[in-house]
């Protein structure tokens, strides 16, 4: 489909896989891909580093595909109990920021905890083997977690801060092909409206292309939102406090506004 529409452009599209925001932003930043998704987190650590990116269209998280999880035999009934434990997460990805806010809800501070930075793929064996006493992670991870024996959610996202998702694009590329953008996007939200409404087939198509187990991918699939749409002020708001809460960790060197990388599309003739 997308292919096909931006073909007609001018425009041949070539799929670059990355398993984790941050490389697929730094990627983004040097003109090496267009346009790309990722979590909360990852667009706050590159536009404090300079990537000369913006954000082009959110899909609004509702937070229940994001948790951080116990293993078997855990003691551990509170988030205040998480206090001198050691917690996994990917470093500048939503599950960091998921960790961090849900660290606040509870009176800790990110110090409070060791952190335990890992890649998904390694931190889902490595909590399959009781390496560490939480893991914050994000679907599909969560969800294959979730059907282990004896796996507790100590906390979701819904009870803290909604994890939304972006899409965004090389400033050059957004500002000299505007309506290359505005194309994909209107592609890629046609198949998100299609998703909403056949959540069995996205799920069987998932499960074939990436091999995590159909009950797995379900559950995924079942509670994510496909919906896309612009930034709307409630939205800027809430990465902002995103980008807020990690500058005042000192783990961006310093602060940025959201606003100020936010693509405004161009008014459509007709």
């Amino acid at each position: 489909m997308i292919e096909t529409r931006l073909k007609a452009l001018g425009h041949t599209v070539k799929w670059v896989e990355f398993s984790l925001g941050p490389p697929l932003l730094e990627a983004l930043g040097l003109g090496g891909i267009d346009l790309g998704q990722t979590g909360d987190a990852p667009p706050v650590f590159a536009q404090a580093a300079g990537a000369d990116l913006v954000y082009a269209a959110a899909q609004e998280g509702a937070g229940t595909g994001s948790g951080i999880l116990l293993p078997k035999g855990s003691p551990i009934r509170t988030i205040a109990e998480l206090k001198g434990r050691r917690v996994a997460f990917a470093k500048g990805t939503s599950a960091h920021n998921l960790l961090v806010a849900t660290l606040e809800k509870a009176g800790l501070a990110y110090g409070d905890i060791e952190p335990v930075i890992l890649a998904p793929a390694d931190a889902a064996a490595a909590f399959a083997r009781g390496s560490f006493d939480a893991w914050s992670i994000w679907d599909p991870y969560l969800a294959i977690a979730e059907g282990g024996e004896g796996v507790r959610v100590l906390s979701s996202a819904t009870d803290i801060a909604r994890p939304n998702t972006f899409f965004l694009a090389n400033r050059g590329f957004a500002e000299t092909r505007p309506e290359v953008l505005t194309a994909a996007l209107d592609v890629l939200d046609g198949v998100a409206r299609w998703a909403e409404a056949n959540r069995g087939e996205v799920a069987a198509i998932l499960s074939k292309g990436t091999g995590v187990p159909l009950a797995a991918t379900r559950r995924a699939v079942d509670r994510a939102n496909y919906r896309i749409g612009p930034l709307t002020p409630q939205v800027v708001a809430e990465q902002q406090s995103v980008a807020d809460r990690f500058h005042a960790l000192k783990l961006i060197p310093k602060p940025i506004r959201i606003a100020d990388a936010v693509w405004v599309a161009p008014a459509r003739n007709g």
